[in-house]
Order: C-alpha cells, then structure tokens, then sequence
C-alpha cells in the first residue's frame, strides 16, 4: 500500500508504474492520494507500506521519528502561481516568489489555498512567510487536493500555487494562466521513503524496498521521464542518480 501526494496519481504516472511494476515484480501497488501531510500520517498509522511525497521538512521529520527508511528521490517538476489571465495584480514579472505573492496581497486579490498540509501547501506557507505573512482578507483554503483547488480558483477569478504537472496534465481548468514561473527557487522535489518495520511491524517492507528498487531503476526512471498523460508534453523530470546515466536532458 503507498500513501502519495496527489499530482503523481492526478495525472496519471502511478497506473503507469503500477502497470510496469507488476509486470516486473508480480507485486500489485495500490494506493491512497492525498496531500503531503496526510500522506505520512497514514504511514505512521500503519495504513500503508511506501510515501511518494514533496515536502522536505515534513519528510525529515518522518525519517526523524524513526517510521520511515531509505528515502530516495526519484523526480522533480516545479511550482507556479497562476491566476486570472489579465493578472489583476501584476505578478508576472516579479522579482521573486515572495515579491509575487506581496503583490496579490497588496492588490486585494483573492488567494485560494489548498490549507490541507499537503506538499504544496507547506511550499505555500513558506513563500508567504517570506512575503510577510497571509493575507488577512480575500484568501481560501479549500482543504481540497490540486485538482479542486484549481477549478475553485478558476470559478473565483483567484490566484493559487500549483505544480506544473497538476496543472498542465488536467483536463478542464479554463480560466487560469501562469504568471510567475520557471524560478529555481520554486524547485519541486519528489522521494519515495519505505515504512521503517522496526516501527511499523506489519509494513510490507520487501515489497517497499523492492518498489523503491523499480523507480529508481533505468526502467522506472525512463518512464518517469517519459511520461506525458493528457498533456503531451513531459511532466516530471528522473532525478534518481544512476551510474553512467544521464536522464535528465
């Protein structure tokens, strides 16, 4: 059983994987796909065996209690703000994240959060952190994964942080442009860690080792990189470090 943030399951990867993987092993992975946070409370519930997840500090601090094992990273992609095509707050062009995000809140525009602890929440909070705190009025959360917080966004003519897969790899969310992007600041890293059995009896820990074996193979890294859904476009890039390898062009 894997806990996984959502963008990999939203866009399709993980039935790819899931497919690949089995043909391989035999071993069947099913799944639960939820935010970050939710993710590796699972795991420490002892609901599921492996975390794909994205969120450094909350990773850290799973490994640092002692639940999970062998964290590898296996891709990345990145986040974005996006919002309302005419950018009623001028945010393209500036300067930083956080002078992006000073700009909705200065502006009054509205905010729409995902306010779930997922990966890309705690990102959030991170870059308003730097901006100087929330906004006190015109900011949602949703409490909903990506894909809802999108379309709710859309509907309010709002700004929102999203990962370029979720949003590039769904179907129907009209109403929405990036206004700030490709910034190495806004880097999007993805690891899989296995449910440490020391802590978690019942972890299926051969089948969590033998998964994390997969992704980080030539084989699983190739179709990670590879991948394109509804897009057509790539929308993760294999960060795994193979030997020799260069997978990421």
């Amino acid at each position: 059983m894997l806990a996984t943030t959502t963008s990999v399951d939203a866009t399709g990867l993980l039935d790819v994987l899931a497919d690949a993987f089995k043909a391989e092993t035999g071993i069947t992975l099913k799944w639960i796909a939820v935010g970050t946070g939710a993710a590796l409370k699972q795991a420490r519930d002892g609901n599921a065996d492996i975390v794909i997840v994205h969120a450094r500090k909350l990773e850290d601090e799973f490994l640092r209690d002692g639940f999970g094992v062998n964290r590898r990273v296996i891709a990345r992609n990145w986040f974005m703000i996006v919002g309302p095509p005419d950018d009623p707050a001028r945010v393209a062009g500036a300067p930083s994240a956080a002078e992006a995000l000073g700009r909705i809140k200065s502006a009054g525009a509205p905010f729409v959060s995902r306010g779930d602890r997922s990966g890309t929440h705690t990102r959030e909070l991170d870059l308003w952190a730097l901006a100087g705190g929330k906004p006190l009025t015109a900011y949602l959360e949703t409490g909903q994964g990506m894909a809802e917080t999108l379309r709710i966004a859309a509907e309010r003519r709002a700004y929102t942080l999203t990962d370029t897969a979720t949003f590039y790899g769904l179907r129907g969310i009209d109403g929405l442009k990036p206004v700030y992007e490709n910034s190495p600041e806004l880097e999007n890293i993805y690891a899989v860690i296995a449910v440490d059995p020391a802590r978690i009896p019942t972890a299926r820990y051969g089948e969590a080792m033998a998964f994390i074996a997969f992704l980080t193979s030539l084989r699983g890294q190739t179709l990670i990189g590879e991948f394109r859904g509804q897009a057509g476009r790539p929308l993760f890039e294999p960060l795994a470090a193979i030997p020799g390898v260069d997978l990421v062009k």
